[in-house]
């Protein structure tokens, strides 16, 4: 008889990857004899990003995929951010905002998501006029797209957008700010069991901490994809295994025990906020949970008093080597290799007999985890039930067996729903949401049983004498399931929560809002330009500051009386960000608040324009030596320079100049109009232009010569256009382009960087500016 061979098995590789993303995985299966399928022919699937739902369908014990349907609550930043500050909410509601058990939930920022947080970020910020913020995209990787702002009110209006508090206190490695890349694998949702793996890495910044430098990414940011294109620095990027990390810590007298036991305790209150999605959508998708697991790549940064502040969790972690060997490089391949290697052995994904294992709680699981230590359920395994929004009975039987005796059953309260009765019928009303459930005949006498106090179990055995008398015994087994799954559901939804001891009953619905604020109240003000006059409504004081540091004393309180007759302009808070209209016409919509007086003062230029004489979009500069050039940035990259010049800086520009003509001579006329949302320089500030005024084309770091180089007529002609603004909004016309021509017959014109603007305006000492301000 010829030995029966087992059965050939194989390995899927799919998703947007590098092929070093698949290698370990790869190794540890060809070794033991499988082979590469396809996306029909698999019995394990390693999927860089999400896999198409129908994949998860082809899930089982014997078939196994790298990914929980419902992943998303803890992979995108601003589900991850929704997942912890819901699971802190639960808690506050449920065992007071000032239980220990609520104030173990401090380790992640706060975050705001645009453009629905828009104008809730510009409060935090004037609450906290010190704090830093950053911007993230919500649902991006390798570090893209993310940067400090140096002003909340630049945060974009757009969606996919995160602004977070920016954590400016870090602790450093040899003056390095660093992040932890922490390993986490989910096994199982129910029971929820969770490990960590022993090793990982510090992730350094190139080049040394320096909070006041802002806009450098090598100093404030850790990404190793961002850092190794850093061509300054000696080690572009550098990762430190975390054994060598503790010894250091141990080295510099702090003790890496306490740290990392506040980091285990991050770690499972993230997994517990983010499992009630998985479970969710795992049933949705038609998904057995058992042919599911997930590893997370999980950063940590510390902070100088070695607190641990999670910063995102990231979807299929990269398993690529990225440093360089004599740069941790050949310690982060080891790593990498053992985590993957660990992981299939943890989970039995090459060993169908642990696969195939009949009960769930097992302590095999654990025998297999190599160097993964178990976090979830805990040594002590009533130390986080009271987290689980409500935990499974898998959970609990778990915690049972772990004990050696039966844990306390989870008693629930009501949250803010109201609650409506029509004879026996009962409706449930959630405010904040705005949605009204109708629960049957059965699940309503789940919900006045759950919120009299009664226990899960409890409920089902009351349930099941309720029917019992009536004649109508129902399967206790199915009854059971039905108390628990309908439990679980309402407290996934926010109508219920565990109640801890001595807690007030919740009021159905929160207080009426109190009326505005200072910061919300609207105010009319008069804006006066040349001889307009316009009654402005501005409504609220964010953007009122920003009006008064464009316009200062060209804005005065305006009475309602005072304001009759005068046409009206009004700025509005909007959905995303501000709007500026007019009294039949929107201006401008989606203004951010340093979009304000831009766009105020673009409607102005607007306006400035007559019938006959265009006005031109330029700016006048006033050198520190007294003389004016005529200043044009030529593309965005020049407009975002002077937009970043400091303020004393940008109050020497003034926006905007009329063409005039004066018998036989063409002229400008400044019209002293915001340069960029700083106060300008008064139009009588320039008493008279000179005849020799020079006409500066600033250009971006592409296209700018280093120094200043002159530049013909015809190409200043060609930069001034577009920047003119006519009466009826038409293109200028051919007449108007010949009185501009003639005027720039009689100036020197100049192609200009950036960096020697910026150098001009700052230098209180005669410049090449003054040099050619005069003619020279």
């Amino acid at each position: 008889m010829t030995e029966q061979q087992p059965p050939l098995r194989r390995f899927w590789l799919a998703g947007k990857r590098a092929a070093e993303q698949d290698r370990f995985f790869r190794e540890a299966l060809e070794a033991r004899g499988w082979e590469e399928g396809d996306e029909r022919r698999w019995d394990a699937a390693w999927v860089t990003g999400m896999p198409e739902p129908a994949q998860f369908r082809n899930a089982s014990p014997q078939r196994r995929i790298n990914h929980f349907p419902g992943n998303a609550a803890l992979t995108v930043k601003s589900r991850l951010y929704e997942s912890l500050a819901n699971l802190r909410a639960r808690l506050a509601d449920g065992f007071g905002e000032r239980h220990s058990m609520t104030s173990r939930l401090d380790f992640f920022p706060r975050a705001y998501v645009m453009p629905h947080d828009y104008h809730a970020l510009q409060q935090a910020a004037r609450d906290n006029p010190a704090q830093h913020w950053i911007l993230k995209p919500t649902n991006a990787s390798k570090g893209k797209g993310v940067r400090v702002l140096r002003d909340a009110g630049e945060a974009p209006l757009a969606p996919d957008w995160l602004v977070q508090e920016y954590l400016d206190h870090p602790h450093t490695i040899r003056g390095h700010k660093y992040v932890l890349r922490l390993y986490v694998l989910i096994s199982s949702l129910a029971p929820l069991r969770v490990y960590l793996y022993r090793q990982g890495f510090a992730k350094l910044a190139s080049e040394p901490w320096d909070p006041d430098d802002a806009d450098n990414p090598y100093s404030q940011l850790t990404n190793p994809d961002i850092n190794a294109l850093n061509t300054r620095a000696e080690v572009p990027v550098e990762f430190i295994d975390l054994d060598r990390y503790r010894a250091w810590l141990r080295e510099q007298g702090h003790d890496d025990a306490v740290l990392f036991e506040r980091i285990e305790e991050l770690v499972s209150l993230t997994a517990i906020a983010g499992v009630d999605a998985m479970r969710s959508r795992t049933a949705a998708v038609g998904a057995d949970p058992k042919g599911c697991y997930e590893l997370l790549g999980l950063d940590c940064l510390i902070d100088d008093a070695l607190k641990p502040w999670i910063l995102e969790c990231n979807l299929s972690p990269s398993l690529g080597t990225c440093a360089a060997p004599e740069s941790g490089g050949l310690i982060e391949e080891r790593i990498k290799g053992d985590l993957v290697r660990d992981l299939i052995a943890l989970t039995g994904l090459a060993d169908s007999e642990a696969a195939e294992a009949a009960n769930p709680l097992a302590e095999a699981e654990l025998a297999r985890a190599g160097g993964f230590q178990r976090l979830l359920p805990a040594a002590d395994p009533e130390r986080y039930l009271a987290y689980f929004s409500l935990p499974t009975p898998e959970d609990l039987a778990l915690a049972d067996d772990l004990a050696g005796r039966r844990v306390p059953r989870p008693k629930l309260m009501r949250r803010r729903i109201s609650e409506f009765y029509d004879d026996q019928q009962l409706a449930l009303y959630h405010a904040e949401k705005g949605r009204l459930y109708r629960p049957n005949d059965t699940a309503a006498l789940i919900w006045l049983l759950a919120t009299e106090g009664l226990d899960p179990e409890a409920i089902a055995e009351a349930l099941g004498a309720a029917t019992a008398e009536a004649g109508d015994a129902l399967d206790a087994e199915a009854l059971r399931r039905e108390v628990w799954s309908t439990l679980a559901e309402w407290c996934r939804l926010g109508l219920l929560c565990q109640r801890g001891e001595n807690v007030a009953a919740l009021p159905e619905h929160d207080a009426a809002g109190a009326p505005p604020t200072n910061d919300e109240a609207g105010q009319t003000v008069l804006l006066a330009h040349e001889q307009r006059r316009w009654a402005l409504k501005v409504s609220d004081i964010a953007a009122m500051e920003r009006l008064q540091a464009g316009f200062g004393d060209g804005l005065m309180p305006l009475g309602a009386e005072a304001a009759q007759g005068l046409s009206r302009l009004a700025l509005l808070k909007a959905a995303a960000g501000y709007a500026l209209a007019s009294d039949d016409t929107l201006i401008a919509s989606r203004l951010t608040l340093p979009a304000i007086v831009p766009a105020l003062t673009e409607f102005l230029l607007r306006q400035a324009a007559t019938p006959g004489q265009t006005v031109i979009d330029a700016y006048l500069v006033l050198t520190p030596a007294g003389n004016a050039a005529l200043c044009i940035a030529s593309d965005a990259q020049a407009r975002e320079a002077l937009g970043a010049l400091p303020k004393a800086l940008r109050r020497r520009l003034s926006r905007g100049v009329r063409l005039v003509q004066e018998d036989e001579q063409v002229c400008l006329e400044p019209l002293g109009l915001p340069g960029l949302g700083a106060v300008s320089p008064a139009a009588e500030a320039f008493p008279a232009l000179p005849r020799e005024l020079p006409v500066w084309v600033m250009a971006g770091k592409e296209s700018a010569p280093a120094t200043p180089a002159p530049l013909s007529r015809l190409d200043a002609l060609a930069a001034l256009l577009p920047g003119c603004r006519t009466a009826g909004g038409e293109p200028p016309s051919a007449e108007t382009i010949q009185q501009l021509d003639r005027w720039l017959e009689e100036r020197t014109c100049w192609t200009v960087a950036e960096e020697s603007t910026l150098t001009q305006l700052g230098d209180s000492q005669p410049t090449p500016a003054d040099a050619m301000a005069a003619g020279n």
